[in-house]
């Protein structure tokens, strides 16, 4: 306990280490968008006055920084919208609209995010069919299988760049390849890339592309949907209907405080990106190493070798999942992702995985990010390692596997 409170001194406690969720917006980039509120604060498209000049050149700025964050050669490709989530809708629900007439199959994968997931659900009531192509224990899909899948019906395949969950990086390059090989078009969700590891949208040949600002220490509510203008020129049908802002394909006001910030934060953070990216895995080698120095019966859902620095999910055998996030309440960490955190339900991509329920109850996402330290990093370690002896120790099942009982022999008939 000596060490736990030596540890514990050298932190500001609660720890945050939830930066899949969201993370916190960086001093920068909140002292770039404040002027926007009070003193430069026209309307973008209010052309004829100094007002909306100085704001629309602002937001031009800004979406030059968020185009050359992916790798954009034309900044007007670069669609401003709300978040990731209306960017996955506007991406799916735009090109099935726009493109019924050659075809109504699109494939995803069941491990994608639920706006993702949802959104073809929905397109599913109003007739359209969806293969969703199955992964690996390692996370990663089947680059044949999704071959296989393409028919000529199929006119969108959509496949995220970066798991929420489990951070495991899908083989972008063969699936842009693939689909370009078979005239299709590919959408990838990269709101947990972006910043975090290399984003190109020529060498990934992605025709759509959706990110965030509030992933990258940028403000929520704020996010972008870059969509390819030539070989080919991909078309929408919008969502939204109004003054015909954002080439039509997003009409209403530009909240151009956040859009300001969110180029700021997106030119911060690929700047930024090779350096912290080492300095994110050697944090994450840290606490994985800590952890498994520290604990038996402990498994890393998704691959390590195509994962994100900053990402670690890990589940606890012979611990209750929920007991477990209460006693570390010191720490901000999540089960499962931040949209479905409140479900009881074990994490659907884990059982994707095959992941079984008891061991999916008790995973833990660990999400790094720029403000995480060592010593938070060390804090958490010893934290978690008290935690889950002190629950294993409450454990009959633990008793059990310490006595040397293989657990699956056992009949657990009731009376």
């Amino acid at each position: 306990m000596s060490q736990l409170a030596d540890l514990r001194a050298a932190v500001k406690l609660p720890l945050y280490m939830d930066n899949h969720a969201t993370t916190r917006c960086d001093p920068r980039v909140l002292a770039a968008m404040l002027p926007y509120f009070s003193e430069d604060y026209g309307n973008a498209a209010s052309r004829t006055h100094v007002f909306g000049r100085t704001t629309e050149a602002a937001v031009d700025k800004a979406r030059a920084q968020v185009a050359a964050a992916i790798g954009a050669s034309a900044d007007r490709e670069i669609v401003f919208t709300s978040g990731a989530t209306e960017s996955d809708n506007l991406a799916i629900k735009g090109v099935a609209h726009m493109y019924r007439d050659k075809g109504d199959h699109l494939i995803t994968v069941a491990t994608e995010h639920k706006a993702v997931l949802d959104a073809h659900h929905a397109l599913e009531r109003e007739g359209f069919r969806t293969t969703f192509l199955q992964v690996g224990s390692d996370g990663l899909i089947n680059l044949e299988e999704l071959r296989a899948a393409i028919t000529d019906q199929t006119i969108l395949v959509s496949v995220m760049a970066v798991n929420n969950e489990i951070g495991v990086v899908q083989p972008l390059a063969e699936i842009g390849k693939l689909c370009k090989e078979r005239g299709v078009l590919f959408f990838c969700d990269a709101a947990q890339a972006v910043g975090k590891i290399p984003v190109d949208v020529e060498a990934w040949q992605v025709d759509l592309l959706a990110f965030t600002a509030h992933k990258m220490y940028g403000p929520k509510g704020v996010g972008a949907l870059w969509v390819r203008r030539k070989a080919p020129r991909v078309r929408l049908e919008p969502l939204f209907h109004g003054g015909g802002h954002e080439r039509g394909l997003r009409s209403g006001t530009l909240a151009v405080p956040l859009i300001v910030a969110f180029g700021e934060a997106a030119e911060i953070a690929v700047r930024e990106q090779p350096q912290e990216a080492v300095r994110l895995l050697a944090l994450r080698e840290r606490l994985l190493k800590g952890l498994q120095g520290n604990l038996e019966h402990l498994y890393v859902n998704g691959s390590l070798d195509h994962r994100s620095p900053g990402s670690l999910n890990v589940s606890f055998a012979y611990v209750e999942g929920e007991s477990l996030l209460m006693g570390i309440s010191d720490i901000a960490v999540s089960s499962g992702s931040a949209c479905t955190s409140a479900s009881l339900e074990p994490s659907y991509v884990l059982k994707a995985l095959g992941v079984g329920d008891e061991l999916a109850h008790t995973s833990i996402r660990f999400g790094l990010g720029r403000f995480t330290t060592e010593a938070e990093v060390d804090y958490a370690v010893a934290r978690v390692t008290e935690v889950v002896n002190r629950l294993r120790e409450m454990s009959p099942l633990w008793e059990m596997v310490q006595e040397g009982i293989d657990l699956s022999t056992v009949n657990w008939t009731g009376h």
